[in-house]
């Protein structure tokens, strides 16, 4: 009795160590799941929030990009109605000094072939007398050294010293006062100079058919040689030898203005003589435009004409004439054999 009671005892305090034991290690256990849920929804709120972020910096990204677009497109549709407005402006700016640049250029007067000497009081003198005046100005002011500038050599009288004549516009404050400027084309201001007037405007034609082209000219040859050279062959409205700008020197060729065609023809008839130790050159003048067409268009028709009527010969039936050929008949007959005498066949054997 004694033995089983100290069982029972003991095995009642190694269950109640067991149930503490037991006691003892539930709470730790308990504890690290309350730790991680803690931790998980903490992790959770985290990511929540950090993916708020994000989105809401996208979108503020968004915004920003589409308000620089928008004023992008502002600014350049600014820009381009600046840049019509700017070029209306410019256009029809151009529009104006276009017109204003005609109406400037009908009101004035061409003036070539005058002495070096000739001064502004000389021509004011000379054409005050078809109206009223506004402005005199001077070109062909050749210079004594090419580098130089020219309004600084032409304000110091400092001109090149073989420059012989000088050019000069005259504008009137009327274009009816420049039209009766006109007549004094050829009128001879000093000894040896014969003035050349015409308008400056670009509408002036100058007649093909009363003018004559010159090649092979002097380079030191004026106009008045010119002039005298051809003088027999009829009256001499102009002369106009083609100069460079800046020398003064001519190219070698020029142009010769008749008042009458028949003068062209006894023209053409001093081709080849000598002028200045030179044989000038004379022909007609063409224009350019026509030269160029005609012969394109002169070929055509003919050759299109040539082939219709190839095709007319070649396809005609009414080209023979007379009666129709017979064939011939082919003969039936057999053909003979050739026969080889005894002789020669004893022979070839």
């Amino acid at each position: 009795k004694g033995n089983k009671k100290r069982k029972r005892t003991e095995d009642e305090e190694k269950v109640s160590e067991d149930q503490s034991s037991s006691i003892t290690q539930e709470p730790p256990v308990k504890a690290k799941k309350a730790i991680k849920k803690e931790r998980s929804e903490a992790e959770k709120k985290l990511s929540e929030r950090e993916n708020a972020l994000q989105q809401a910096d996208e979108e503020d990204q968004k915004l920003f990009q589409n308000k620089v677009k928008q004023k992008k497109k502002a600014s350049q549709a600014i820009t381009k109605n600046v840049v019509n407005s700017a070029t209306g402006a410019t256009a029809k700016q151009q529009k104006r000094k276009r017109v204003a640049d005609e109406t400037a250029d009908r009101r004035t007067v061409f003036v070539g072939n005058l002495p070096v000497s000739c001064t502004v009081q000389i021509l004011k003198s000379l054409f005050k007398r078809y109206g009223q005046i506004q402005s005199i100005r001077f070109r062909s002011l050749h210079q004594q050294e090419l580098s130089s500038n020219v309004s600084f050599s032409c304000s110091r009288h400092k001109l090149h010293p073989n420059a012989k004549f000088v050019n000069a516009y005259v504008v009137f404050k009327e274009e009816c006062d420049a039209q009766k400027a006109l007549k004094e084309n050829g009128t001879e201001i000093a000894s040896g100079f014969h003035i050349r007037v015409d308008t400056a405007s670009k509408t002036s034609s100058h007649d093909n058919k009363r003018s004559v082209f010159l090649g092979n000219l002097s380079y030191d040859i004026r106009d008045d040689a010119v002039r005298e050279h051809f003088h027999d062959c009829g009256d001499v409205v102009g002369v106009r030898v083609v100069r460079d700008r800046r020398t003064g020197l001519g190219k070698g060729f020029g142009y010769v203005l008749f008042e009458n065609t028949d003068a062209v023809h006894l023209a053409l008839k001093l081709n080849n003589s000598v002028l200045m130790g030179r044989k000038i050159r004379v022909q007609r003048v063409t224009d350019k435009r026509k030269a160029q067409k005609s012969p394109d268009q002169s070929r055509a028709p003919k050759n299109r004409v040539d082939k219709k009527k190839k095709k007319e010969k070649s396809c005609s039936n009414d080209s023979f004439v007379g009666e129709k050929a017979t064939p011939l008949k082919k003969s039936t007959k057999p053909k003979r054999l050739k026969t080889i005498a005894k002789s020669k066949a004893g022979k070839n054997k």
